[in-house]
């Protein structure tokens, strides 16, 4: 055997445990999913066949669709405040200031913290009667009676509010993994032209981002519109669908619990749903997509 079809053979042998988990867990499940579109498939008995049915089930379905609303919802409170306060984060923590290695650490805390745990800290936090919130705010005399955060009213803030916090410390270290590339020289070179910090943060750091920050915000908008976990701990999508997201209408569909909305696994229609769902956020990513490549065009 030659030295270059040896070299071949063993870079095939590495990777091919990776592609038989690939194949195993994602390629195989999809392959799966997309058969039992077409069938009326509770899990249990024989499938049947009932076409393009449950497709028109999902133009119908009001819960669905207010799901997609709740989803965008989401997506866009957390992005707005997101994205900017971890770039602000990250120029701060890039400043030679005493303590940044600690305080970076703390800020990304929340990312190695399991998700379910994180939301389990916050419905004691956030709990209506006995939180530790309402009973702070309550000693300080701001309020006088609790705040039903997690009521209808109030349950999407609440959400937002808690992926924030989750969010902030992944993308403030790729923010800050962009500001430490910038040479120094074209800062010192602003500041000989007269540029003040504002000047030399709009007309340096925010161009020179500019990769950098199309990867982080293509990031953000996937991993927003995907994200269900903490919801599903903290409300269960209640109180009345106020919070419930398109992945979490997915997974009760897939795995119906008591405590939800959804009691009868629906795998057929559960499919259907799930392809929707994908095909509205490869919608939203491929729009992103042109976007990016017109406004690169442009500067």
């Amino acid at each position: 055997m030659s030295r270059k079809a040896l070299r071949t053979l063993n870079s095939y042998v590495f990777i091919l445990p990776s592609l038989i988990l690939t194949l195993a867990l994602s390629v195989y499940p999809i392959i799966w999913a997309l058969r039992y579109m077409f069938y009326d498939y509770q899990g249990f008995g024989v499938p049947q066949f009932i076409g393009l049915d449950n497709f028109s089930r999902v133009m119908r379905d009001d819960q669905f669709w207010n799901s997609v609303y709740n989803t965008f919802v989401y997506a866009a409170g957390k992005l707005i405040v997101t994205l900017p306060l971890c770039l602000i984060l990250a120029v701060i923590l890039n400043r030679a200031i005493k303590g940044r290695q600690l305080l970076r650490a703390i800020y990304f805390l929340p990312t190695i913290i399991s998700t379910s745990v994180m939301a389990i800290v916050f419905i004691i936090i956030f709990n209506s009667y006995n939180g530790i919130l309402n009973q702070y705010l309550m000693s300080l005399g701001i309020v006088s009676s609790p705040i039903d955060w997690l009521g209808p009213d109030n349950a999407m803030l609440t959400t937002v509010i808690i992926a924030i916090w989750g969010a902030i410390g992944n993308y403030m270290l790729l923010f800050l993994a962009g500001l430490q590339n910038i040479p120094e020289d074209l800062y010192e070179a602003a500041s000989l032209d007269g540029a003040n910090t504002i000047q030399k943060f709009w007309n340096v750091t925010i161009p020179l981002l500019g990769p950098v920050m199309q990867m982080i915000i293509m990031l953000a908008i996937t991993t927003a519109l995907k994200g269900y976990e903490s919801i599903m701990v903290l409300t269960e999508g209640g109180p009345f669908g106020k919070t419930e997201v398109m992945f979490l209408y997915v997974y009760k569909l897939f795995f119906p619990v008591s405590t939800m909305s959804a009691n009868v696994q629906q795998i057929g229609y559960g499919s259907a749903v799930g392809f929707v769902t994908a095909l509205i956020v490869g919608v939203i990513t491929l729009l992103y997509f042109w976007l990016s490549k017109r406004l690169n065009k442009i500067y």
